[in-house]
């Protein structure tokens, strides 16, 4: 199960891999907004993970945005593998780059706690877990976004079919133009009802983990098509399976 959850974490990047330019528009989410998947391994439910938008927060002295994500097993994989994964990412509040990126991982017996620092002016990102301390600051680009804040960011922008689209990420320790596909417009219906979509193909070259290990893994995310650019349903092929993550509800 623990290449399920590194996939339910790397989904946050991947959703966000496909900006276009940045276009003139309303913010299409607010704190209080919760959208709520459920998980499955192949044909076994596993577990859920919870987007949500949070209320303002300051950090050192200017409010700052504040978005969440957790993923947990459900009572049946706890016996087999407990997982309790929580990241929590800021931004400014005109949403051009992220400020600050914290993750918070239990899996297992295994558990880290990590930090990454955003430095607009020197331009760096700077990586610390608890257990070992800081790593030096690495480069990034004007515009750079963590794995969870740049999904927001995406949804800020305009999506047109057969469009192939460029985005800067960072995890802290390594920085990445990360590329994708728009593939078409298909509806389908999810749990939470039924939604006229962009269906996403990222470049998963960037991606280690699983993602590396698997010849001809893919995967594929459906997001509205509307303004709000919001992922319904995400599906993956790798070598150890297949996962599937549908939206159960979501919350304006």
């Amino acid at each position: 199960m623990t290449a399920f959850f590194r996939i339910v974490l790397a989904c946050a990047v991947l959703l966000a891999l496909a900006p276009c330019a940045r276009a003139e528009r309303p913010i299409p989410f607010k704190p209080g907004e919760k959208l709520v998947y459920s998980l499955r391994w192949g044909p076994i439910p596993a577990g859920e993970a919870v987007l949500e938008v949070l209320p303002m927060e300051t950090i050192l002295g200017t409010q700052r945005r504040h978005f969440r994500m957790h993923a947990k097993t459900n009572s049946f994989v706890d016996i087999f593998y407990k997982v309790r994964d929580q990241v929590d990412a800021y931004t400014d509040q005109a949403m051009t780059h992220s400020v600050l990126y914290r993750k918070k991982q239990r899996e297992g017996s295994y558990k880290r706690d990590i930090t990454v620092t955003f430095n607009q002016k020197a331009l760096t990102a700077r990586y610390e877990n608890i257990i070992n301390g800081p790593k030096e600051p690495i480069k990034i680009s004007p515009g750079t976004f963590d794995p969870l804040s740049v999904f927001y960011s995406f949804r800020l922008m305009e999506l047109s079919e057969n469009a192939v689209i460029n985005s800067p990420v960072t995890d802290g320790t390594k920085f990445v133009m990360g590329q994708a596909r728009v593939v078409k417009k298909e509806r389908i219906t999810v749990p939470a009802g039924e939604f006229e979509t962009f269906l996403v193909e990222p470049d998963l070259k960037h991606l280690g983990g699983v993602f590396k290990k698997s010849k001809n893994a893919k995967l594929k995310i459906w997001v509205t098509a509307d303004r709000r650019r919001i992922p319904v349903k995400i599906k993956s092929k790798v070598a150890v399976g297949h996962f599937n993550a549908v939206l159960v509800q979501g919350i304006p």
